[in-house]
């Protein structure tokens, strides 16, 4: 349970939300490309600002690393300082997020505190997939991206055990079936159904982030399933866009 939780929690929640959506919005993907190759990374590949369309875009693997490294610590950051704001130190910042809730008791959802670290994911998810700066660039506001990486990076440091179920189902599902779609979405209903099986207070959340993730996946998966998505999709070629 938190010691102490900090005061005026429901403003500092909206307070993580924004600042975590900022800095989710950074399109590093769209710099890395620029920088590389001077295209715009939203007209190749999948038109997507993430690190597979870095690596359709450039062709390098390398590159395709920084962005998903930057992408990830976009999502890791913003979550562990919310953690580290609302524990007031170290000592829960590596605990599970869930497991914190659960030891707080029934009473812990009309605390606004212990909704920071949710707000933290949520923020660095959406301003992933909706960049404001991005939407400066190009003065209008589009989805760019589908928050695999930064979402990762910000499970990894909300619940670990969260991350774990995602990621190795996920990977299982693409090495199964080589479609990476088929993984991501896979990945995205792990989430709520890992939340539900360790009895995680918070499986709402995890449904809602779950939804969020899925939603950004919905158009190609749809193409995966009427045969139109490419397997192993690492190539700039013509595929269902979105």
């Amino acid at each position: 349970m938190i010691s102490g939780p900090v005061s005026g929690g429901w403003n500092v929640m909206g307070l993580t939300f924004l600042l975590a959506y900022l800095i989710g919005s950074f399109p590093n993907a769209y710099f890395i490309a620029r920088h590389v190759t001077g295209e715009d990374i939203t007209t190749h590949g999948s038109g997507n600002v993430g690190a597979m369309n870095v690596r359709r875009t450039t062709g390098s693997w390398t590159w395709f690393a920084v962005a998903m490294s930057a992408d990830f610590i976009k999502g890791l950051a913003p979550v562990a300082l919310a953690k580290l704001v609302v524990v007031g130190g170290l000592s829960l910042l590596v605990s599970p997020w869930g497991a914190t809730l659960a030891s707080a008791g029934t009473g812990w959802w009309t605390v606004g505190t212990y909704y920071v670290p949710m707000a933290a994911v949520a923020g660095a998810v959406i301003g992933h997939n909706y960049s404001l700066w991005l939407g400066i660039i190009k003065k209008r506001l589009l989805r760019t991206g589908k928050g695999l990486a930064t979402g990762a990076g910000a499970l990894l440091a909300y619940d670990w055990r969260f991350f774990l179920a995602v990621v190795i189902v996920g990977l299982a599902v693409i090495a199964i079936t080589h479609y990476m779609m088929a993984g991501q979405v896979v990945a995205s209903i792990v989430l709520p159904i890992a939340a539900v099986v360790l009895r995680s207070p918070d499986w709402i959340f995890a449904a809602v982030m779950g939804a969020l993730v899925y939603a950004a996946h919905h158009k190609r998966f749809i193409g995966m399933l009427q045969g139109k998505e490419p397997k192993f999709y690492i190539h700039d070629r013509q595929g269902p866009r979105g």
